[in-house]
């Protein structure tokens, strides 16, 4: 388990995934995350998505692991009072709330500043905290329908349906909003971290999640922004449905499995069909840029199909390997990811016992530290203020303190 972010407090304010996935990144990489969860429901994540025992969902297992949760209401006077004291001692601020929340209850971004200046604010919503549809509340595919990664349209019988997008247009296919705006805001975050080791400056980022998708689909949208702008059209890909390449494309096996060939490098097309003994297929390629695609070559595309299908998708898998081809697996299902080695020797999934919802299997990082143990869950996933007592003794409060503020419903 790293602890690059060990030493790093994070208070998180948030409800529902935008926060959640914030504040789940950095406890992976070993901050303190501390959920602030308004009484008497807290975060109603714990409700959604299926319960393995009650307020225990599975994505309240997932997203709130590595975290301790603190009871505590901000619409209190006295609720505020404890907030500043875990303010102080704190060094990142989520805020996963949509248009101003914060700043109505008193704890926004310039209250906080005036108190801590060197305090990391960040806001990570469905449309940004800047902007005409600011204060639009928002959920998940919301996200994706601004940045255009899932297009509609009216079929036949008066309903919308899915429709095919063009491969150069839009953001077509890219992850959910909340989660790669999460990236984002993890990066941005460990970024002013390390502005602040270096001049004592906080920072105030408002990331949006509709922002996230359309930025992470950058290769399609310069592509086809700057299409009037290209010279020589050598290497674009066309405009189609899907695409008719016969050396980028997916083929099936032997066992009725799928793979994704991409020898479109001439290196390893000529070693490619050295490998299948179709020495007489070396000359198909295009020699005027470093790259072929075979785009529209239909007879090459079924020939290359018939020689994947005198394979299993492991054979297919072992010749990648061990001669170094781009050739990859191309799943269909959960239970496929599960079984493949390749993602098991990388710790992708991880299996815990959780102390009230029992085995459970986690996502853990996408990448590996050398040298290090796997990855690992800290903390599990906690009861609705499991800790609130806890973090106030740590901040000094005795137990008739505790009491008054159980009392007057701050806690």
């Amino acid at each position: 388990m790293t602890d690059f972010l060990q030493g790093i407090r994070v208070l998180e304010a948030a409800v529902l995934l935008n926060g959640d996935a914030l504040g789940m990144y950095l406890g992976d990489q070993g901050a303190d995350v501390i959920k602030i969860e308004a009484p008497p429901r807290g975060d109603y994540v714990r409700d959604m998505h299926g319960q393995v025992v009650p307020r225990y969902s599975v994505t309240h297992l997932q997203c709130n692991k590595n975290k301790r949760s603190v009871a505590l209401n901000l619409r209190t006077d006295e609720g505020r009072e404890v907030f500043w004291k875990l303010l102080e001692t704190a060094d990142v601020f989520v805020d996963g709330f949509a248009g101003d929340a914060c700043s109505r209850l008193g704890i926004g971004y310039e209250e906080q500043q005036q108190r801590r200046p060197e305090i990391i604010y960040c806001q990570v919503s469905g449309f940004g905290s800047i902007g005409p549809y600011a204060a639009i509340p928002t959920h998940g595919q919301m996200m994706n329908a601004l940045a255009a990664s899932t297009p509609v349209a009216m079929g036949e019988d008066g309903l919308t349906h899915a429709a095919n997008a063009k491969m150069t247009h839009g953001v077509f296919g890219v992850g959910i909003g909340p989660d790669v705006a999460a990236l984002h805001a993890a990066y941005s975050i460990t970024s002013a971290l390390l502005r602040r080791n270096r001049t004592g400056n906080g920072a105030h980022i408002d990331v949006s999640a509709a922002d996230a998708v359309v930025v992470s689909g950058w290769r399609a949208l310069c592509q086809y922004l700057n299409d009037e702008r290209i010279s020589d059209r050598r290497g674009v890909i066309p405009e189609r449905e899907e695409s008719d390449a016969a050396k980028y494309q997916y083929y099936e096996t032997a066992d009725r499995k799928f793979v994704l060939f991409c020898c479109i490098e001439h290196k390893f097309w000529d070693r490619f069909c050295e490998l299948v003994d179709r020495a007489d297929l070396t000359s198909r390629k295009d020699t005027a840029g470093p790259v072929d695609f075979a785009y529209g070559d239909v007879e090459l595309r079924g020939t290359l199909q018939r020689i994947f299908w005198t394979r299993d998708l492991r054979d297919w898998i072992r010749v990648a390997s061990e001669h170094e081809l781009p050739i990859g697996p191309n799943y269909s299902s959960t239970s496929d990811l599960l079984a493949d080695e390749h993602l098991a020797a990388r710790g992708v999934f991880t299996d815990d016992v959780h102390p009230v919802a029992g085995p459970f299997t986690y996502t853990g990082r996408a990448g590996v530290v050398v040298g290090e143990p796997a990855y690992r869950v800290r903390r599990p996933a906690p009861a609705f203020g499991e800790h609130t007592d806890e973090l106030l003794r740590e901040l000094g409060y005795g137990p008739a303190d505790v009491a008054r503020l159980r009392a007057v419903g701050a806690i």
